[in-house]
């Protein structure tokens, strides 16, 4: 999956969680979940290639996080932005809800 593809489903996991929640805030912290345990699920298994032997039994549990496994960009890029585009969109949404509600209360 490409970068825009890991945007695309954080944004839609989000909407997801808005439509059955209405809260934006939680919508973010799945797509957060989603794409970070992604990335780290994806760096367990360039552990146990580099360092395992091949074998998930070999690696420690805290595998998935041990730096010599996100020496490139791209792991951190798959989770960052789309947890910052979630984080965003959240943000945005609830200040405009906020905005509209004190709107309504000034008429």
């Amino acid at each position: 999956m490409d970068l825009f593809g890991h945007l695309l489903l954080a944004v839609l996991m989000q909407v997801l969680v808005v439509r059955l929640c209405r809260n934006w805030v939680a919508g973010a912290a799945v797509a957060t979940a989603w794409a970070l345990s992604r990335e780290i699920t994806q760096a367990e298994y360039r552990w146990i290639e580099r360092f395992g032997d091949g074998l998930r039994a070999n690696m420690p549990w805290w595998g998935g996080v041990d730096i010599r496994v996100w020496q490139t960009p791209d792991p951190w890029l798959d989770w960052l932005l789309p947890t910052l585009l979630a984080g965003t969109i959240a943000f945005v949404a609830s200040r405009r809800r906020r905005l509209s509600s004190v709107a309504e209360e000034g008429r």
